[in-house]
């Protein structure tokens, strides 16, 4: 089991965009997802090189992840039936 640290969104946060004091990073939106209700947030840097941003999203367990819940994730990637 991953530790609590590990779960947090700052921890994430720091791992996937490498905030630095010249490079800070800077939430751009936050809400709840439409299927589920469940809270992402998304988190951008504003390098030289260009922007980069990744959305994260809460997990019932508490835990923040770069990939939505897999409720939400059959929702996002479900086709409609053709009649």
């Amino acid at each position: 089991m991953r530790a609590a640290s590990e779960r947090s969104l700052r921890f994430l946060v720091e791992k996937w965009l490498a905030p630095s004091p010249s490079e800070p990073v800077h939430v751009t939106e936050f809400s709840r997802t439409r299927m589920g209700g469940r809270r992402y947030v998304r988190v951008e840097t504003s390098p030289q090189e260009g922007r980069r941003g990744l959305f994260f999203f809460r997990h019932d367990d508490g835990c923040w992840c770069v990939f939505p819940p897999t409720a939400d994730t059959r929702s996002l990637f479900a086709h409609p039936r053709a009649a």
